[in-house]
């Protein structure tokens, strides 16, 4: 972890983790070269994450009205580098345009202006839907309703394996950077469900997105972000 002071902070609420396995084959030639696969029993994994950001502010300054609270969803694989473990985000959607052009400049992160709508509905059921317009992009869907239980999730060897990162990792005019992020462990719950609608990381043809996947829901997370490092 970095021994910078931490320079940006967020609250994840309502979080949904949804997780397919994949060959290798067909993720490896989507990430740097610089990166390696991070593999659970021989398989990659693919992972759509949607959550609604709250209290989102830079370190030492309150909340910018209009830019602390936005709806996100991500989809990122498991890599390593020289012994870290971490993610490579493939795409980081928003529903937010100013935050979306803020967290582009320099082309640091792949954030993708979307569409978007997280409704809690009745009791324990929650509904989300995301469609991307960003300029010039590929109009990636996502309509899925999720219902949850209320039981804590006894987390075992896979499930730690695909929560539990504190580090992620962005290529940028040529170079790698790592960004290490603090939050405390994840409560998960089990969630049932249904995707209605999935064409999220179009890059991977007729694979994954019509696969029921891995499915956990967690309330709420504040995480610490720290000043991205260039790796050498």
């Amino acid at each position: 972890m970095s021994k910078m002071p931490w320079i940006m902070t967020q609250e994840w609420h309502e979080t949904l983790f949804l997780h397919w396995p994949i060959s290798p084959e067909t993720l490896g030639k989507h990430i740097p070269s610089e990166l390696e696969l991070d593999l659970f029993d021989g398989m990659a994994w693919i992972s759509l994450i949607l959550f609604r950001v709250k209290g989102n502010r830079p370190r030492f300054i309150p909340p910018v009205p209009g830019t602390s609270s936005f709806v996100e969803l991500n989809v990122r694989t498991y890599v390593t580098y020289k012994g870290r473990s971490g993610v490579y985000f493939f795409s980081l959607d928003a529903d937010h345009p100013l935050i979306v052009k803020l967290t582009t400049l320099g082309n640091f992160l792949p954030y993708r202006y979307a569409k978007m709508k997280l409704l809690k509905r009745y009791k324990n059921t929650i509904t989300f839907k995301s469609k991307r317009i960003h300029k010039n992009t590929f109009p990636e869907t996502l309509v899925t309703t999720f219902e949850l239980t209320s039981r804590i999730l006894e987390k075992g060897p896979l499930e730690i394996w695909l929560t539990e990162r504190y580090h992620l990792w962005t290529k940028t005019k040529g170079y790698l950077f790592r960004v290490d992020i603090r939050h405390s462990p994840w409560i998960l719950q089990d969630v049932t469900g249904t995707i209605h609608q999935n064409t999220m990381a179009s890059f991977i043809k007729n694979t994954f997105q019509k696969e029921p996947p891995i499915a956990h829901y967690s309330k709420m997370k504040k995480a610490r972000f720290f000043p991205p490092v260039k790796e050498r």
